[in-house]
């Protein structure tokens, strides 16, 4: 519920803050200053965010997305010694439905030829970011309150200020998947045409080795604008998610005011209700749409041309 003490700007502005630790410029290392005081305990910082420059680490995004792999593993991982053939639990035929449907993806857009790795790697890049994605539907205030020690968003005597629980709302995180692709892609495509092999794929397009610098101009830049938009993609989903459910929070202001906040925060409640009943299919759409181009740029990569 929003605090009293933001406006619709600060509370939006404060959700859309990471928890930020990075070296300042005086070699000090420290959580990020925001409003004149730190992200965590409300005292004085060393600097901004900004003033961090390259180091500086989103540690909500980084915690979330360990937490989240480390018990996807772990779930996998029981599941697996658990699983029998003769009365299946219900997690065992869960876990065994999602293996199908994953399956049948890879054969389907992976044809080139048989990779071990390609199953275990749509597997983990489906269950990760889809966990990832249904961050997105916690109540916008709730880990943020738990952590500040039960009190409303940027109120004094809190411990931790800011924190996103939805990784893939931070730009790093896709990005960051979405390179970690990008460098399979390359390895695949060197591994299997050669090096010469894939640079001639990237020159010698469309028009022939004799029009090498204009393929160029065409080649290179789609090729890597593909992997930049896997990654874009993700992040534009879920960080308009986000922003719409901070909106909607914004009708419990004042719901304990006035009459007309209750009513206000009846509608509120509505609308959450839909937004999270038609993002549901975002969120799982997304997963889905990053695994399945994830594979079918790898494909590429096993292909000759």
């Amino acid at each position: 519920m929003a605090s009293k003490e933001l406006n619709s700007t600060d509370y939006i502005e404060h959700h859309l803050t990471n928890l930020t630790y990075g070296m300042c410029p005086d070699g000090t290392w420290s959580f990020a200053e925001v409003h004149g005081k730190s992200q965590v305990g409300g005292t004085e910082a060393s600097c901004q965010i900004s003033e961090m420059g390259f180091w500086a680490f989103q540690v909500d995004t980084l915690l979330m997305s360990f937490l989240l792999g480390t018990c996807m593993i772990a779930v996998f991982r029981r599941i697996a010694k658990n699983a029998t053939s003769k009365q299946p639990s219900r997690s065992q035929n869960i876990f065994e439905y999602l293996v199908t449907f994953v399956r049948d993806q890879v054969t389907e857009n992976f044809t080139a030829s048989k990779n071990p790795l390609m199953g275990p790697l749509a597997l983990t890049i489906f269950t990760w970011v889809l966990l990832m994605n249904l961050m997105d539907l916690l109540p916008i205030d709730l880990v943020p309150w738990i952590l500040n020690g039960f009190t409303a968003p940027g109120a004094e005597g809190g411990a931790i200020h800011y924190f996103k629980v939805l990784p893939v709302a931070d730009i790093n995180a896709p990005i960051g998947m979405a390179l970690g692709v990008l460098i399979l892609i390359h390895y695949y495509s060197i591994k299997n045409k050669g090096l010469g092999g894939f640079l001639a794929e990237l020159t010698f397009q469309p028009y022939g080795k004799w029009m090498a610098p204009v393929n160029i101009i065409f080649e290179i830049p789609g090729f890597y604008a593909k992997q930049l938009a896997l990654g874009l993609r993700l992040y534009g989903n879920l960080f308009a998610g986000e922003m719409i459910f901070i909106l909607i929070a914004l009708f419990f202001s004042g719901f304990f005011d006035s009459f007309t906040g209750v009513l206000t925060g009846v509608a509120g409640l509505a609308l959450n209700f839909i937004w999270a009943v038609f993002h549901i299919l975002v969120v799982v759409l997304q997963a889905f749409l990053f695994m399945v181009l994830t594979l079918v740029y790898l494909q590429q990569a096993h292909e000759h041309h």
